[in-house]
């Protein structure tokens, strides 16, 4: 049966008071009506599964992960590796790690993209945090988000407004969604669940809608995330981020709503 949650959020304290985020619904893969409800929000750009309207959907930025690194920027803590060949955008860190896509999106637009914690006895094999920022603006070089450095530690990115899914996060423990405001020692928390987590080897197949002031994320045909903010952010960069983990990422596409 289909579990669903509604809550309403006030004020969120960051200095001054930002808008809230809603959280629409919750709902498991096999809920009929919740997920074709918010489905239908996306204007029929995503289905239950959370997939692109076939009818409807346009290319905007795609990436197979045969031609290296040229579409992506590199912000490592400790060192690691991370690699694109052979349709795999390999990531292998001991510690924090942001791997940006070089090119601002603007919404509405659906990305769509698999990831898979690698299990296999390697140092970095901990099946944990498959995480995103989307719509990221860092707010001390807001016309370029590649003006500042920053070098991979969390803390980093609190001076980003932005949208953070956080998938098994905490050791694979919880999964949440942040609205960072921009400001040090700020993050907001929207959403804060204990499942789904991740499975070792196991693909998770990710849909992420930025669709004005709706905003899902989506696992496996299930929406996990399903918000209204009455102040959206509609445009920035979308990263991938992760802390001491192995991922295999493939198939990453973003398709217009």
């Amino acid at each position: 049966m289909a579990t669903t949650t509604r809550r309403a959020f006030g004020a969120l304290a960051a200095g001054a008071a930002s808008a809230a985020l809603a959280p629409a619904a919750v709902a498991k893969a096999d809920s009929g009506t919740n997920s074709a409800s918010a489905a239908n929000r996306t204007k029929g750009a995503a289905t239950v599964g959370g997939r692109p309207g076939r009818g409807r959907r346009r290319l905007l930025a795609a990436d197979d992960f045969r031609l290296g690194l040229g579409q992506w920027a590199t912000e490592l803590q400790d060192g690691g590796s991370v690699t694109a060949s052979r349709g795999v955008l390999d990531i292998d860190v001991p510690s924090g790690a942001t791997v940006w896509f070089r090119r601002r999106l603007a919404g509405p637009y659906v990305i769509a993209y698999t990831a898979t914690p690698v299990s296999a006895g390697g140092a970095n094999d901990r099946v944990s945090d498959l995480n995103n920022f989307w719509n990221a603006t860092d707010v001390r070089s807001p016309d370029d988000i590649f003006a500042t450095p920053r070098g991979g530690a969390l803390a980093e990115y609190d001076h980003l407004t932005t949208y953070y899914a956080g998938h098994g996060a905490n050791s694979n423990t919880t999964i949440r969604l942040r609205r960072h405001v921009g400001q040090a020692g700020v993050r907001p928390l929207i959403v804060d669940h204990t499942e789904p987590l991740l499975v070792p080897n196991e693909p998770n197949r990710v849909r992420i809608v930025s669709n004005g002031s709706t905003v899902q994320w989506w696992d496996n045909g299930r929406l996990v995330f399903d918000c209204t903010d009455p102040e959206p952010y509609t445009g920035g960069h979308f990263a991938f981020r992760t802390v001491w983990s192995h991922f295999h990422i493939s198939g990453f596409r973003v398709w217009r709503l």
